[in-house]
């Protein structure tokens, strides 16, 4: 195993006894573009972790709404915590190692953390780490967490699937660290919610709006999204990110931390009954947003799957740092897309009613090849 030198970058607006970030501070650096300037490079070649996208910073009403939001989903996102946490901890007990896909997966992590310390007394070690599509996990990380907690027992935790293209990802990274170190890793993604059939550790399988969606580094640390650029990051180095002390006055990560973690005691003893009862479901995972994807793929005349991304959080997504073409919905009339129309009308992007899906809405990313700066 290499000696590993990386240290937990001081970064971040959550308590360290809360989450340990293992990433290398790119703060000083100037990665962001605009959004039609980094789509036009990520569309031509360029990886879309080589750069970031400028934090979208939302209008007041859109704050408003997010709050009504978390505050009238706060217990059903507590209780999918819940269910989540107990499964982790029946199968793994005091071992587990919690580990976060930063940075949808970090409020997630702690949430679950904090369930467990309020069920179970135990304070469980929590790192948030990188997982890049096409470019894997990283691996220096994994060293650092294995070195610390040599008889741990890792479990990756991430916020939501939508086609499971991070799932696959985390498979074929634990197999490639597997075959580099003969270390097993499990590869068993634990989420709130899986609509895209992606893992059998969940929450849900409804496609509903986690409010932690619905904003960017305010309500994830505001730390950014992971960076993995050869300029900046070396082989022995963590993969990176920023951390945007300017938007503190903005922040509410640990208020919404806080809020969903006042649940727990109310729905304890659901999530507990509901976690005893998957132990007895034959729980399969099929992938079923990709056979959506497909379909629309064909029927839009879409260049590649990767401008699709189904499910409530990647739509979200699409609208905060895309360049978005439409949004299909399923429901317009659905409280989880409030803050989804919201968006779309400020962008001037189009609602399409598309009802044959599984997914409460897709969004799909405008192809920008050709276009001038």
């Amino acid at each position: 195993m290499p000696m590993i030198t990386n240290q937990p970058a001081k970064m971040g607006s959550y308590s360290e006894d809360d989450v340990l970030f293992l990433l290398k501070d790119l703060s000083n650096i100037q990665l962001e573009d605009s959004t039609l300037n980094r789509e036009m490079r990520v569309q031509a070649g360029q990886h879309y972790s080589e750069s970031l996208p400028i934090e979208y910073q939302p209008p007041e009403e859109y704050v408003d709404l997010f709050w009504s939001t978390a505050n009238e989903y706060k217990s059903k996102v507590a209780l999918c915590v819940g269910i989540v946490a107990e499964q982790i901890y029946r199968n793994k007990g005091n071992q587990t190692i919690l580990v976060s896909l930063a940075r949808a997966g970090t409020p997630v992590g702690i949430l679950v953390k904090r369930y467990i310390k309020f069920r179970y007394g135990i304070s469980l070690p929590h790192y948030s780490v990188s997982i890049i599509r096409d470019r894997g996990i990283d691996e220096n990380a994994l060293h650092y967490i294995l070195e610390k907690h040599p008889e741990g027992n890792i479990q990756f935790v991430d916020g939501w699937t939508g086609k499971g293209a991070i799932s696959l990802e985390l498979t074929k990274a634990c197999q490639q660290f597997e075959k580099n170190y003969q270390i097993q890793l499990d590869d068993q993604l634990a989420v709130i919610a899986d609509p895209g059939h992606c893992t059998t550790l969940f929450g849900t399988r409804e496609d509903f709006l986690i409010p932690s969606a619905c904003l960017n580094s305010t309500v994830s640390g505001l730390v950014s999204r992971t960076v993995l650029n050869d300029t900046y990051i070396g082989k022995k180095d963590f993969h990176g990110a920023k951390y945007y002390q300017e938007l503190l006055p903005s922040d509410v990560s640990n208020d919404y931390i806080e809020l969903i973690a006042g649940e727990f005691s109310a729905i304890n003893p659901e999530a507990e009954e509901i976690a005893l009862q998957r132990e007895h479901e034959e729980i399969n995972v099929e992938f079923k947003g990709m056979q959506d994807v497909r379909t629309i793929q064909k029927q839009f005349d879409i260049g590649s799957t990767n401008y699709i991304k189904p499910g409530v959080g990647e739509t979200t997504r699409v609208l905060l740092r895309r360049v978005p073409w439409k949004i299909l919905m399923r429901d317009p009339s659905s409280p989880y897309v409030r803050h989804i129309l919201m968006l779309a009308e400020e962008k001037g992007v189009e609602i399409v009613t598309y009802p044959e899906m599984n997914y409460l809405c897709m969004g799909l990313i405008k192809s920008v090849k050709g276009t001038s700066k």
